[in-house]
């Protein structure tokens, strides 16, 4: 190798570790989100900017308080985002942090669909009332914070065994997240728009609650006619056929991005706004 080779494989170097650099930020990124790690980084973010007016405006009390936090900061980070670094290490442990993560995307979504479509037919025929809500690009932490932790595996027999009337998670609405149901009972946020039908009940004023405030899909079994609807971005469909709901629900959830714009550019005028 000539010493003019040198030059340039520093700087593949210098590319190539910038580029993994990146890599991790997006990663850690990826699995922070919707959590409440979230808002402590922002919080981090103040305090640096804070830390860096009293340097520039010489607040001898402010920066050496600042100045303490930053130096313990890295103790409380530990402590404040176990659960985060916990499953960073668990993700690494088990070859995921490095891995291709759409590999199996389409097959996970193509089940989840499937399970979905499932449970939801056997609880419309039987007039199980019924709330799932699918997280999407929003991060849902809040909202899955107010329910029961299950971190278990979607599938249509566990969906309908949570709504079966009078069992303790029947109430209140199930959050998937990816391929997981997250959380069950939890609460969202009830619409308060004035034009939504009255004859609609609490899932339906949820359900367009929480299209309102995220991204989210929501999926709505009617307990009084076992009705189906599917509401996202603040839009209802209400009364929908089995093959209707498949149709939408893998439009939604399986199709490329650029299918997903043109499906999203469909509910705005399929839609029916509010019932």
């Amino acid at each position: 190798m000539s010493l003019s080779d040198l030059p340039l494989m520093t700087y593949l170097a210098n590319a190539v570790d910038i580029l993994l650099v990146w890599y991790v930020i997006y990663k850690i990124i990826m699995i922070v989100r919707g959590t409440k790690a979230v808002q402590l980084l922002k919080g981090i973010f103040v305090i640096l900017i804070v830390r860096l007016i009293s340097e520039f405006f010489h607040f001898q009390t402010l920066f050496w308080i600042t100045d303490q936090i930053l130096i313990w900061g890295f103790l409380a980070i530990i402590i404040i985002f176990q659960p985060e670094l916990r499953r960073a290490l668990e993700q690494l442990g088990r070859g995921k942090f490095f891995s291709r993560s759409g590999l199996r995307e389409e097959e996970l979504q193509e089940e989840l669909v499937e399970s979905i479509i499932k449970a939801v037919d056997y609880m419309a025929k039987r007039r199980i009332g019924a709330l799932i809500s699918i997280e999407r690009e929003t991060g849902m932490g809040d909202y899955i914070e107010t329910g029961i932790d299950l971190d278990s595996k979607v599938s249509s027999e566990l969906l309908i065994n949570i709504f079966i009337p009078n069992t303790p998670l029947h109430d209140g609405a199930v959050i998937i997240q990816k391929d997981r149901v997250a959380a069950a009972a939890c609460y969202l946020p009830l619409s308060e728009s004035p034009f939504i039908s009255k004859e609609l009940g609490t899932r339906h004023r949820a359900a367009i609650g929480i299209s309102e405030v995220t991204d989210s899909l929501t999926v709505v079994v009617s307990e009084e006619t076992g009705s189906i609807s599917l509401t996202k971005n603040g839009n209802l469909h209400r009364d929908l056929s089995k093959d209707t709901f498949r149709e939408m629900l893998s439009n939604e959830l399986i199709v490329s991005p650029t299918v997903k714009q043109a499906s999203s550019a469909r509910w705005n005028w399929r839609g029916k706004r509010h019932g």
